[in-house]
This record gives C-alpha cells, sequence and structure tokens, in this order.
C-alpha cells in the first residue's frame, strides 16, 4: 500500500504548468496595477495551456 499519488511526469507536468501560472500572473500584476481578478485569470489561462503543452512535450 505504498504507491504513490502521482507519477514523476505528471507532477512534473503539473509543476511547469503552476510555474508558468503564477509567472503569468505576476507579470500581469507588474503590468496592469491593483485590480487582481484579470491576473489569476490570466494565470489560470497560462496554466491550462502549459499543462497542455507540456504533456504534449514531455515523454
Amino acid at each position: 500500500m505504498n504507491r504513490s499519488l502521482l507519477t514523476p511526469r505528471s507532477a512534473l507536468v503539473l509543476l511547469l504548468g503552476v510555474l508558468v501560472g503564477v509567472g503569468a500572473g505576476i507579470l500581469t500584476v507588474h503590468s496592469r496595477g491593483g485590480d487582481h481578478a484579470q491576473p489569476v485569470m490570466v494565470g489560470v489561462a497560462a496554466f491550462a495551456a502549459a499543462v497542455a503543452f507540456f504533456n504534449s512535450i514531455i515523454d
């Protein structure tokens, strides 16, 4: 009963997606200013696109 929750490949794809999403959100905050709704939406969209991208290129 010592199975891992995620495979190393899945963990890597999700980690890279989170890093891309957070980076995009931070860059949006610095470029747009005080509003917090838009950076969250940009971060979520970047996360989804990054997960799809890294899932297709990481073997």
